[in-house]
């Protein structure tokens, strides 16, 4: 029960305070370059951070930032959970976001993704959409931004078989910058399609950098095998806390192999 009341709070207060940072935030949204936009934005992202550490015992742990090279880069992350849709944005100094085109049509959110500059893509574009894709993430990177993208476009559970799209390399050969993989667990505490949260601790880790010059076929392959590999040993390793979180029956078969131990 008690579970079920702190994942409660926990919802109201993160949408509760988003939808007041929204409001109270749009006029001057309107007359702000996108460094103080991001900086806006990334102190919601702390907020969040915080507000779930306090009501659900969610702690968050970055590792491996030091893999994080100064300037235009992109950030390949695995997604299991709505966490690190803004758990990302606390560490780096000045992030963009590949979203689907639908998000800036929500009112007032939608602003704020515009004015902050996020890389809006539609789905199920081809290649238009790659090329827009492309544009626009060059545009950004040339600003020295880092670029954060989903490979697998949208929520996966832990310990699912790994489905990565196209446009992370696509991306990665047309901009010419490192791409940095990043492993993460948090999907085991902040499940996709539940409102439950489980205390414990999120681990983001920050992987070494893939540098350019691979071919697709190549990059594609390492940065699957290394996302998938750490974030393996992330969950392994949160299986072993003295609290862990429910695992659900992929996730111990998963731990089962040798690879994941």
């Amino acid at each position: 029960m008690l579970l079920i009341i702190r994942s409660l709070l926990s919802s109201v207060a993160f949408y509760l305070t988003t939808i007041v940072l929204l409001v109270f935030g749009a006029i001057p949204f309107l007359f702000m370059g996108q460094r103080a936009a991001m900086a806006y934005a990334r102190a919601w992202a702390r907020l969040s951070v915080f507000l779930t550490r306090i009501v659900c015992g969610i702690r968050l742990e970055l590792r491996g930032l030091e893999n994080v090279p100064e300037g235009g880069v992109i950030i390949a992350a695995k997604h299991q959970s709505a966490y690190e849709t803004f758990a990302l944005l606390v560490p780096l100094a000045f992030p963009t976001v590949v979203l689907k085109d639908e998000l800036k049509w929500i009112p007032l959110f939608g602003l704020y993704t515009i004015t902050s500059g996020m890389i809006h893509v539609r789905r199920g574009g081809g290649s238009a959409t790659l090329k827009a894709l492309v544009e626009r993430s060059r545009e950004e990177a040339a600003k020295g931004r880092q670029i954060i993208i989903f490979p697998e476009g949208t929520r996966r559970p832990p310990a699912a078989p790994p489905e990565y799209h196209y446009g992370v390399t696509r991306l990665y050969r047309a901009l010419g910058i490192p791409v940095v993989p990043v492993a993460l667990n948090s999907g085991l505490f902040w499940q996709r399609r539940s409102f439950l949260r489980y205390p414990g601790t999120v681990v983001i880790e920050f992987l070494p950098p893939i540098e350019p010059g691979l071919d697709a076929k190549t990059f594609a392959a390492r940065l699957q095998d290394t996302v998938e590999a750490a974030s393996d040993r992330l969950l392994a390793e949160a299986a072993r806390a003295a609290h862990p979180p429910p695992l659900s029956a992929n996730v111990r078969d998963r731990l089962a192999t040798p690879k994941a131990r």
